[in-house]
């Protein structure tokens, strides 16, 4: 009992020193109390307190130094992704052009039957399935599952796939892409998806599923997108809108960004248009 007790309580501590960390009440630089403090506060052994502190060290939280001890990790020169939600298509395609992709898998099937419906296939009509894990700075942040229509697919290759983004190939195709629906919710990351994105099995993730439509209301692509929290974001500017009594939130179309964000684009002299700073950092909005 008491094996199955101790990752618990490792966990539940990284979980408490995270949280600290992210709120900033441990700021970067900052030591950590040793591990014999720790496992006095917490009441656990010294070796649940080195597990806890392994998991923040995999995560790039904190870093340890031999003989001085563990110091929280400066995270800020890591560039988070965030996602306009209020411009959902716009941009998508200059999403793969700043990031990097991996291909996992490339083949053609008939799709689950939910995906078939959500597309407005016929029976037996196959899809071209792929898999992909886009990366930023070298580290994995999205694990991207995309289905679409056989007529579309058969019109680029995988090599191309691999190199150029689903949106340009789509649209090469002659399919024009008017509108989006989307959901986002949270899940846990399983085995494969733990995999790609360097992260065990259970971890929070992001998940998000949007199908594009053409004008004619057929569905083009179906995306099922899982995010390390970690390393994404979704953003949304609002405005106040309606009249007295009536006033609400409202999606802020074309909202201008601010002074600051002008001066962190100057600063870089590299961001592209449509980018905006995250914790003085560049970041880099939705796309697929």
């Amino acid at each position: 009992m008491k094996s199955a007790v101790e990752p618990l309580k490792a966990r539940r501590i990284y979980l408490l020193l995270r949280d600290r960390i992210v709120a900033g009440e441990l700021p970067p630089g900052g030591r950590l109390p040793g591990e014999p403090t720790l496992a006095a506060e917490h009441a656990v052994s010294r070796v649940t307190v080195r597990r806890a502190l392994d998991l923040l060290e995999k995560e790039g939280l904190v870093q340890r130094k031999a003989g001085s001890g563990t110091f929280v990790h400066d995270t800020r020169a890591v560039r988070p992704i965030v996602a306009d939600l209020s411009n959902v298509l716009s941009h998508l395609i200059d999403m793969g052009r700043s990031t990097d992709v991996k291909l996992l898998s490339f083949g053609y099937g008939i799709p689950p039957e939910s995906i078939a419906e959500s597309l407005g296939l016929k029976p037996g009509e196959r899809v071209q399935r792929s898999v992909r894990v886009r990366l930023i700075d070298g580290e994995p942040f999205s694990y991207l599952t995309t289905h679409v229509p056989e007529w579309i697919g058969l019109t680029y290759s995988e090599a191309e796939l691999a190199a150029r983004p689903l949106l340009e190939l789509i649209e090469r195709s002659g399919v024009s892409t008017e509108r989006a629906t989307q959901a986002i919710n949270a899940t846990l990351a399983g085995p494969e998806a733990a995999a790609a994105l360097d992260l065990e099995i259970g971890s929070p993730l992001l998940t998000l599923t949007r199908i594009v439509y053409e004008p004619s209301g057929r569905g083009v692509e179906h995306l099922h997108a899982l995010y390390r929290p970690d390393r994404y974001s979704f953003h949304m500017d609002l405005v106040r809108t309606g009249g007295d009594g009536e006033r609400r939130w409202s999606p802020a179309l074309g909202w201008p960004r601010t002074d600051k964000g002008k001066t962190e684009k100057s600063k870089t002299d590299k961001s592209k248009p449509g980018e905006k700073p995250t914790r003085s950092t560049r970041a880099i909005k939705q796309r697929s």
